[in-house]
């Protein structure tokens, strides 16, 4: 079983990363998010491994962070989810998203995953729920309430990033009880910034 792999990097794709290490160039299945923080061509680099193992295949699935692959561990134990759709689902949304909107029963957040209709947004939150307190997520973002996620999502839809818009919502405070109105304007001067 492989669980760690150094080596120095040959290939880079948004999916999949080659390592050489000791004379052997392993394919290492990877999400969009890891590729993005990968180093240049011909630099080392290490990977945390999951192993997968079928009756007609073994593949390997890299994180550079160990948080991330227990994520993808906790996917990939959902039903329905294998290892390929756990890592479209790591690379359709940032882990702390996918862990506040789960925490949170935000399904509607989860289906604009690309592969995740409802019925699987709906297992994941069911089956998720309650194995993630482990997972470091600010208490704002797992307690976002209808007002702030709506908020986000029409930042989201004004060509905002939504890492950007939760951190905007976020720099506000405490504003239970402010209408979507007035938090989404106080929103919006804080990105204009």
């Amino acid at each position: 079983m492989i669980a760690h792999l150094r080596g120095k990097l040959i290939s880079k794709h948004p999916n999949q990363a080659i390592v050489e290490a000791g004379g052997v160039g392993y394919d290492v299945h990877i999400s969009v998010p890891t590729f993005s923080d990968l180093p240049a061509l011909g630099a080392e680099t290490a990977f945390f491994i999951h192993t997968h193992v079928r009756e007609d295949a073994l593949a390997l699935f890299g994180f550079l962070k160990l948080e991330e692959k227990q994520f993808f561990e906790k996917l990939i134990g959902v039903s329905g989810i294998g290892p390929k759709l756990a890592i479209t689902i790591l690379s359709g949304m940032p882990a702390e998203t996918m862990v506040a909107a789960i925490r949170g029963n935000n399904v509607a957040a989860l289906t604009r995953i690309p592969g995740i209709g409802k019925k699987t947004a709906e297992r994941m939150v069911l089956e998720l729920r309650d194995k993630l307190e482990n997972f470091g997520v600010t208490p704002t973002a797992a307690a976002a309430s209808p007002v702030e996620e709506d908020v986000i999502s029409a930042l989201v839809n004004l060509g905002y990033q939504r890492p950007l818009a939760e951190k905007a919502l976020a720099k506000l405070g405490d504003m239970n009880g402010e209408s979507f109105d007035s938090l989404f304007r106080k929103a919006l001067a804080s990105l204009a910034k």
